[in-house]
This record gives C-alpha cells, sequence and structure tokens, in this order.
C-alpha cells in the first residue's frame, strides 16, 4: 500500500511529520535510488527509502519514548540549532540522541520555561499538534503592570492577531498586583498554540510578558500526582496511564467538530 514519505518517516520514528517533510524538501530523502519530492508515495513493501544513504525499513524503527521535560530558560525547543544554542536534546542522555527520532512536541520560546513533550512517535506529535484538536496548555504568566477586569475579560473572550480572532481562554490571577515589584501573576489556559501568542496578546493589550512558565499540557504536569515537582533541566518518562490519557484526548477531540483550522503549532510562548 503505498503512502505518502513524511508519514512514513513519521510513523517508523525518524522524525515528526514536519522533520520528514524538511528531510524531504533538502533532498536527504532517496526514494529507489532517487531523490525524493515532497508528496511522493512509497509502498514500504516494495519501494527502497534511504536517508541520507542509508536504508530505511519499518523494522528499524526505535523503541518509542514519551519523556516531559522541564526546560529552562535559554535553551531552544529544536533538534539542531544553526546558532549552536543548546538545544532540549542536549539536556538529555546522549543516547537517546542516536537514531532515536525524538524531538519535541510544540515549542517553547527561548525565553520560556517549563513543561515540554518529546517523543519519537510521529502520529502523536501529529495529532498533538494538529489545530484540530483544540489540546489545553496551561501557563503561569507574569505582566508588566496590571490590567484591569477590562482587559482580562478581553482576553478572555479572543483578541485579533492576524487578521483573525483567537479561541476564548481561562485566565485567573494567581498573584495580585504588588507595587514594588509592578507584576502581576496570571494563569492563562489556551486551546490553541499560535506563534508567540501570550506574549503577542499581551503586548497588544499594553501588559508586556516579563516570565512565562508552562505547567501542563493536558493533564500531563510538572508535578506529579504526589505533589513534587519536575526539576527544572530534568525529565522523566511518561507513565502509560498519561501516556493513555494523551491518545484518548485526542480520541475525543477528533470527534468535536471544529471552530476553525489554522496552521499546525509552532507555538513559541
Amino acid at each position: 500500500m503505498e503512502v505518502r514519505l513524511q508519514k512514513l518517516l513519521s510513523q517508523w520514528g525518524i522524525a515528526s511529520r514536519r522533520q520528514a517533510e524538511r528531510l524531504i524538501k533538502t533532498g536527504q530523502v532517496q526514494l529507489n535510488g532517487q531523490t525524493a519530492t515532497l508528496g511522493q508515495k512509497a509502498d514500504p513493501a516494495l519501494d527502497q527509502i534511504t536517508l541520507n544513504g542509508r536504508l530505511l525499513k519499518p523494522t528499524d524503527r526505535p523503541q518509542p519514548l514519551y519523556l516531559l521535560l522541564h526546560k529552562p530558560k535559554g535553551v531552544v525547543s529544536t533538534c539542531k540549532d544553526p546558532q549552536h544554542r543548546q538545544t532540549v536534546l542536549n539536556l538529555l542522555p546522549s543516547t537517546y540522541g542516536q537514531g532515536q527520532g525524538l524531538h519535541p512536541v510544540g515549542r517553547l520560546d527561548f525565553d520560556s520555561t517549563g513543561a515540554l513533550l518529546l517523543t519519537n512517535d510521529g502520529a502523536l506529535t501529529f495529532a498533538l499538534t494538529h489545530p484540530r484538536h483544540h489540546i489545553a496548555k496551561t501557563y503561569q504568566v507574569w505582566l508588566e503592570g496590571c490590567p484591569p477586569a477590562s482587559v482580562l475579560t478581553q482576553w478572555r473572550r479572543g483578541v485579533w492577531l492576524d487578521h483573525q480572532k483567537t479561541l476564548p481562554a481561562r485566565i485567573q490571577i494567581l498573584k495580585p498586583y504588588q507595587n514594588h515589584t509592578n507584576s502581576i501573576c496570571l494563569e492563562v489556559i489556551l486551546q490553541e498554540g499560535r506563534n508567540r501568542q501570550i506574549r503577542r496578546i499581551a503586548e497588544q493589550l499594553g501588559y508586556p510578558v516579563r516570565r512565562l512558565h508552562r505547567t501542563q499540557i493536558g493533564s500531563i504536569s510538572l508535578r506529579s500526582p504526589s505533589g513534587k515537582l519536575l526539576p527544572q533541566g530534568r525529565y522523566r518518562s511518561l507513565t502509560s496511564t498519561e501516556i493513555d490519557s494523551l491518545r484518548h484526548l485526542i480520541k475525543v477531540r477528533s470527534s468535536i467538530s471544529p471552530r476553525r483550522s489554522t496552521s499546525y503549532e509552532s507555538a513559541r510562548n
């Protein structure tokens, strides 16, 4: 059965769907000895697929990995960085970077901290980052200044960005405004992930972000059920219950008709 190359590479754990597309676009994937093109299909039972000259087979798929990382500030949410900055993969043991296909699910901005999922399950990555699923993500956001209730109400209802209104957000005050710090701390729960969404909205409303920290993705939290916080820069494997909860959430969300579709998540909040 013929399947698009980028989907095959994702299913085999070679790369995420978007990363597979980049591999194909940059000429690193070959189909039957010829440089592959984006959109091309292949039958794994009949065709030879190579990545930079290395023959790929379904049996090469590595053991599925599902990790939660507490990303520190000053680390980029990519596998490689052309500016040679520290990446999230640099925070893991070297064994995770050797043919495992591990990659971040979505992104956190260079200056942001908090929960970031990493996996080599391309299908799960595709589902989690697809805009129709609206997976909730929870943030702690420190703003410069003290927005009045009317501004927070405006944010909750949706704000126009790039000629499109954002989905409603849940917002509550965690730490009230303190004059000596000129800052307020909010909990913001989003159902979408546009590029630098929280920072851009806060700037547009006149209260720039001082600090942004993601605490939770769906039901996956930096705090374990016992309340223990995953230290910054450290990671842990997801439990089977957590993995099942993500898959169940995606299944439920996919049965709900979405309000709209936007571009795939490149969220750098």
